[in-house]
């Protein structure tokens, strides 16, 4: 299976009523500002480079976002702090992240979440995380390169330690904390770059920075090298 194959049948899953009802609800009722948009309303794939050194691991799409728009981290306050801070890491040609078709591009870089479709209150239910551990098997198995996780959040961090069969007592999240796991990648944490925390200073650029930097060299990547 391809990467396209495997989106095209990503977003036509129903595996859990509440978040399809969810999503679809906030895609008919709408935010004011965006009351002329057609809503993307489905799962939302991952978006990236297929031959990434390093994947982001978010939480599930923003209700006004990635529901709205399609594509992971955009149209929304993560998103308006994640990609700024990717273009100047290198790893992306553009800081903007507005809608699918913008231009945007990564570089050795692929993002995609623990949960596909925008949950209540960001709160996807334990079942709702198993259902869609399946999808990130199979992502995660198209992407081989990958040598770094960076995980945005604690359920992010967590989601990724039990598609590895890893108790998470053994590998506590935190931020900029870092294991190297056994048999897989390096798994690297942070605090998920959500409104809630970039505009309280529980995360700052500065911390993320730092976090991206740590993450290129787990990986081996370089600039000049990234920007092929």
């Amino acid at each position: 299976m391809s990467l396209e194959a495997l989106h095209t049948e990503l977003t036509a899953c129903t595996r859990c009523p509440r978040l399809v009802a969810w999503r679809e609800q906030v895609g008919l009722e709408k935010r004011r500002a965006y009351r002329d948009q057609d809503y993307w309303a489905k799962p939302v794939p991952g978006f990236g480079d297929p031959q990434a050194l390093l994947l982001i691991f978010g939480l599930a799409p923003g209700a006004h976002g990635s529901n709205r728009t399609g594509r992971p981290f955009t149209g929304d306050a993560s998103g308006g702090f994640l990609y700024p801070a990717l273009y100047r890491a290198g790893l992306a040609n553009q800081p903007s992240a507005q809608f699918p078709g913008d231009g945007l591009q990564l570089y050795r870089v692929y993002i995609t979440a623990a949960v596909r479709c925008a949950p209540p209150g960001n709160k996807p239910l334990p079942q709702e995380l198993k259902n869609c551990s399946s999808w990130t098997a199979l992502e995660l198995g198209l992407l081989p390169k990958v040598r770094v996780y960076l995980a945005l959040g604690q359920i992010a961090h967590e989601a990724l330690l039990a598609y590895h069969g890893l108790r998470k007592a053994h590998y506590p999240f935190g931020h900029a904390q870092e294991y190297a796991l056994p048999g897989g990648p390096s798994l690297l944490s942070s605090y998920h770059v959500s409104r809630q925390n970039t505009h309280t200073g529980k995360l700052t650029a500065a911390m993320f920075e730092r976090v991206l930097e740590r993450a290129k060299t787990l990986a081996g990547i370089h600039e000049e090298k990234a920007q092929r």
